[in-house]
């Protein structure tokens, strides 16, 4: 009888530190999932951050093209001419 009272005490001691391993995991999974949420979260605003400075830095060579800068000016003649053709074809639809 000692022998099953030893068996079944060793079970509830292993069952007891298996499920505070098991508490102990899934308090970990429930912090990494948090912090890849985070993560995620960070790197949607940097992807929209990037976007916007690619943005922001069309706009300057555009701005610099229509000034006429040295480092532009091929930029600014085609430029020029996209926006001659533009005008043209506003005149011919209104002369229509």
């Amino acid at each position: 009888m000692s022998d099953l009272s030893q068996i079944v005490d060793s079970l509830e001691n292993r069952i007891s530190k298996l499920l505070h391993r098991y508490d102990k995991v899934r308090q970990e999974n429930l912090k990494l999932e948090e912090e890849l949420k985070n993560i995620k979260e960070q790197h949607t605003r940097s992807i929209a951050e990037i976007e916007e400075w690619r943005e922001k830095c069309g706009s300057l060579k555009l701005a610099n093209s229509m000034l006429g800068s040295d480092q532009y000016k091929r930029d600014t003649k085609l430029k020029i001419n996209a926006l001659v053709r533009e005008i043209d074809l506003c005149i011919n639809q209104l002369s229509e």
